[in-house]
């Protein structure tokens, strides 16, 4: 018996998955977050029919592009293999037509070895079944096997159930779809834009996104101004990667980290014997950023002689390396930020009017952290995910509790102050051992930790008073939450997260 058992364990497995799958579709309807159910059903697709990489998109009748997909093992570059096939040629036939299509090679089969992402990406096994028989509204599609042949009759038919299954809740996933757009006023920009560190959904991050929308494709001049720790060098970089220059180099200066003294060799370069210690030509930041950008961050740092040559250079496009009588020619655009007042600036003689006016042809306010707080939560997750795999730390979440401290906290060092906590955060929570990023990690000397005559942060004195004033509150009430929540004019989940945050506990 035990043979049997071993035997017959993967065929239940799968038996087990696939009830699961369906009992999940059957319960669809019912689920408020589709688009984490549809990521899911469509990884236990994947995985019943030992598929390497999954693809589903949902569209309208009359749609020329996808109005809502997901993909699960895809490059970006696979993406667009994907829908171009779907757009056209014998998938785009049988879709239309409501028939499923596969492969065991695509590579080789006559209907789909013209396509070039085919013959590029070395595609082998398909499976693609519409959406929707009688009017197709979407497609499921299913590449590459994990172990070898074509995916057999079993795997299609579990593949045109999912289908089916799923084409009468099409209307309320695009209404979903909606709706989470409806509440997230950068997804407009975000299609038009390769934007992704630039994270947040708040009002004030889709203004920043619209313009850079608006100013990458022009070869204009951008002043990129702000609090210190904001994102500056970010939306750079964006601006870069979305322009006609996107291929060219982006070449970073930082005008503060410069001495006087080297700041027009260390920009323009200089020939032999220029100064001391030149021994051969050195090119500078101009030459290196050839056919792309130059970016000038704390721009407001260079001293005035500099200035004059950074004008000429934006005025004409020619610069000298120093020691050298012989003009060259600089095919460059130039960024520049800072977080200095440079009107200011100006007024005071530190700045040249000429220069504020070239490199603000159009300027661009990040604002501080204060000013877009709903975008914490999202900002903490991406940083702390750029954290982990950059010390390859063991897989963390933050916490309910973290995520309410992080919001509560104040930040005047805006995301760079952010993502210096979560990396401490991070390292802290990994040596306990965690399973999450908790406010104890965060705030190792919070509130409850300085009980003794020591003075307190202005961030953990706001935490502090803040766990009093909803203690205070819970006590009056009796630890009525609903009436707590009512008297301090805030949702009854954010204040049962705020009593977990505090560690709050009713008194006997």
């Amino acid at each position: 018996m035990g043979n049997d058992e071993r035997d017959t364990s993967p065929d239940l497995d799968r038996v087990s998955a696939e009830r699961d799958l369906f009992l999940g579709l059957l319960q669809l309807d019912a689920r408020d977050d589709l688009q984490a159910f549809l990521e899911q059903a469509l990884r236990l697709v994947l995985e019943l029919a030992d598929a390497e990489k999954g693809y589903l998109e949902l569209h309208d009748e009359h749609a020329d592009s996808p109005r809502w997909w997901i993909a699960v093992g895809c490059s970006d570059a696979e993406i667009e293999g994907i829908r171009d096939a779907i757009s056209r040629g014998i998938i785009a036939q049988a879709v239309a037509s409501g028939r499923t299509v596969a492969t065991a090679s695509a590579v080789t089969d006559p209907r789909f070895e013209a396509y070039q992402s085919v013959q590029v990406n070395r595609i082998e096994a398909v499976l693609c079944s519409p959406v929707g028989a009688d009017r197709p509204v979407g497609v499921l599609y299913l590449q590459g096997r994990n172990r070898q042949g074509p995916f057999d009759a079993e795997d299609q038919r579990r593949a045109e159930l999912f289908a089916r299954h799923l084409a009468p809740l099409v209307d309320r996933v695009l209404a979903h779809h909606d709706e989470r757009e409806r509440a997230d006023p950068t997804v407009p920009w975000r299609r038009q834009l390769e934007a992704d560190n630039l994270v947040g959904r708040s009002a004030a991050m889709a203004d920043v996104l619209r313009t850079v929308a608006l100013v990458a494709p022009l070869d204009i001049g951008v002043l990129v101004t702000g609090p210190t720790g904001t994102g500056k060098t970010e939306v750079a970089r964006a601006i870069h990667r979305n322009s006609a220059r996107g291929d060219g180099p982006l070449v970073e200066l930082n005008c503060a980290a410069i001495p006087e003294t080297l700041v027009e060799s260390e920009l323009f370069g200089a020939v032999p014997g220029a100064a001391t210690g030149v021994t051969r030509k050195m090119d500078g930041k101009v030459s290196a950023a050839e056919g792309g950008t130059l970016f000038l961050d704390e721009v407001g740092e260079l001293p005035l002689a500099s200035q004059a040559k950074l004008l000429e250079l934006i005025h004409s496009r020619a610069f000298y390396r120093l020691g050298s009588n012989r003009k060259e020619q600089a095919d460059i655009r130039i960024l520049a930020a800072t977080n200095k007042d440079l009107a200011e600036a100006v007024r005071e003689g530190e700045f040249r009017e000429d220069l504020y006016f070239r490199l603000a042809v159009l300027p661009l306010r990040l604002p501080s952290l204060a000013e877009r707080p709903d975008d914490i939560p999202p900002l903490a997750e991406h940083l702390l995910g750029r954290c982990l795999r950059r010390h390859r730390l063991p897989r963390l979440a933050l916490s309910p509790a973290g995520v309410v401290a992080l919001t509560a906290a104040e930040w005047p060092g805006n995301v760079r102050e952010l993502a210096n906590t979560l990396e401490r955060a991070a390292v802290l929570a990994a040596a306990d051992r965690a399973d999450s990023v908790e406010p104890r990690h965060l705030f190792p000397g919070g509130p409850g930790a300085a009980d003794g005559g020591e003075s307190l942060t202005f961030q953990e004195a706001t935490r502090r008073f803040q766990a009093q004033l909803v203690e205070r509150t819970l006590e009056e009430t009796g630890w009525n939450v609903s009436e707590t929540a009512r008297r301090l004019d805030l949702a009854r989940s954010y204040l049962y997260d705020l009593i977990k945050a505090h560690g709050l506990q009713r008194k006997s």
